[in-house]
């Protein structure tokens, strides 16, 4: 049975994804501030303490992320660190506890998490798009460096329903104004891209390694003007 440990899988994607993975022949772990169903432990992201790993992990996610919108000259320097710590440093420090773990099973994968305003300029983007653009950075240095034995990949929505963005889909006016900038004219679903987390995690995508998915409705590739 393969042992994989969700950090933040108490809502939105991550427990989409504990849900999903919970069918197959997995024994998923989640930690996080909320307790859950599965084999779970408390843990704050943005003050990381020791996690408890079984002996062997074959996949890590590390799902926490941050909206925080606001004009760039009214985003201070505290709330920079605070996004670029809980988005990015908070990866960085869970991989590097879950390293010897990871380094046991056959062969093992992480899947991180961007957004589609790193590749994609948004306005009023620029604090999340400076710490998810250090994990796609990440993603790529570490495929590189764990390889052959242990893949690593990300995952770069648009906006998505889940608890996370509330105050952007609280309203059926802000989810069409919001699918209208898609050229799939919808914004996503945590349970598509918890699907997308779980192939990334399976032996179907054991040739995939150091990508930046981009699941966005388009947004980031597609004119349809």
């Amino acid at each position: 049975m393969k042992n994989i440990l969700i950090i933040g899988g108490s809502s939105g994607i991550g427990a989409s994804l504990a849900t999903q993975l919970s069918t197959q022949d997995i024994q998923v772990h989640t930690a996080c501030r909320r307790p859950t169903e599965f084999e779970h432990q408390n843990f704050d992201a943005t003050a990381p303490t020791t996690l408890h790993l079984p002996e062997k992990l074959d996949g890590l996610v590390y799902c926490p992320g941050s909206i925080n919108l606001k004009p760039f000259h009214r985003i201070t320097s505290s709330e920079i660190l605070e996004e670029f710590t809980l988005n990015a440093l908070g990866a960085a420090t869970v991989i590097q506890q879950a390293l010897p773990a990871l380094k046991k099973a056959d062969t093992a994968s992480v899947v991180l998490f961007s957004t589609v305003a790193v590749q994609t300029g948004l306005p009023f983007h620029a604090s999340i798009a400076m710490a998810k653009g250090a994990i796609e950075g990440l993603t790529r240095s570490l495929a590189a460096e764990l390889s052959p034995k242990i893949r690593v990949n990300a995952i770069a929505p648009s906006l998505t329903k889940t608890p996370l963005a509330e105050n952007l889909t609280n309203t059926d006016q802000k989810i069409q104004a919001s699918a209208e900038r898609h050229p799939l004219k919808r914004i996503g679903d945590a349970g598509e891209i918890a699907s997308l987390a779980s192939w990334l995690l399976s032996d179907a995508s054991l040739f995939v390694t150091g990508q930046i998915i981009q699941a966005d409705g388009g947004m980031g590739s597609v004119r349809t003007f």
